[in-house]
């Protein structure tokens, strides 16, 4: 139990994936979870599975776009139970295409989903954080903001790469406070993303990944179990790939 009675909120954590796998791995490690999402049914379908299991969840929709829902969020999150610990910051969007035929809508709608909805989120979580002297931030970026270019993604490069400049700076701000903000540079994960790609796609990727497989949503949830907890107290800045050794 790593992380028995603290108190952990992961963003779009409602869907099948790697905020799903995340929140259950945390509540399997006895921390007590807000499951937030977009989505209000699901997030009150998530929220209900874990507590029928006997984890202790609650379901909050919040569009981490909106700052008015990100702060409603950290507020009623209080209120349930009265510190926040863990902030996992894994929302995220993609549409892709070139840049000269991309419009303005799906380039804003990537990068605020993605790098102002972390920015949202840590900024609400903060000062809760200070004030108890402990935090722990799991920021979910990608390889493809890391050590890669992806043709037609340059906006959710351009957002996954700032995710990690923004990690550095958060965590340079709040150590002082035992405050630790990590990032997490998944590779290709199975998820909706990934699931979309043909037969032919998926053999290509394979022959680049060492392990010769996609990643399990797991082996993120993992990784951000131990940045969010004591195993990790002494690191902080930093980004973790896991990516099947395809980026070396």
């Amino acid at each position: 139990m790593k992380l028995d009675g603290k108190v952990a909120i992961v963003t779009a954590s409602a869907g099948a994936g790697i905020g799903q796998g995340t929140i259950r791995v945390l509540a399997i490690e006895g921390a007590r979870v807000v499951v937030s999402d977009a989505h209000e049914r699901r997030t009150g379908e998530v929220a209900e599975v874990l507590k029928s299991e006997g984890y202790q969840a609650i379901g909050i929709p919040c569009d981490v776009t909106n700052r008015e829902q990100v702060e409603d969020m950290v507020r009623r999150t209080l209120e349930e139970w009265g510190r926040i610990d863990i902030l996992v910051n894994n929302a995220g969007i993609n549409r892709p295409g070139p840049v000269n035929e991309m419009s303005d809508e799906d380039w804003e709608l990537v990068i605020d989903t993605n790098l102002k909805g972390t920015f949202y989120c840590t900024r609400a979580v903060l000062p809760t954080m200070i004030n108890q002297n402990y935090g722990r931030i799991v920021n979910i970026s990608s390889i493809a903001g890391w050590a890669t270019a992806s043709r037609d993604e340059a906006a959710y490069c351009a957002a996954k790469a700032g995710i990690m400049a923004f990690t550095r700076c958060v965590a340079l701000e709040t150590a002082k406070y035992d405050i630790t903000v990590n990032a997490i540079a998944p590779g290709f994960i199975k998820t909706g993303m990934t699931g979309a790609l043909t037969e032919q796609q998926q053999s290509a990727l394979l022959s680049r990944i060492p392990f010769a497989r996609l990643g399990e949503p797991e082996d993120v949830a993992r990784t951000a179990l131990f940045l969010a907890s004591h195993l990790s107290d002494y690191i902080t800045g930093q980004v973790l790939v896991v990516d099947g050794g395809m980026v070396m």
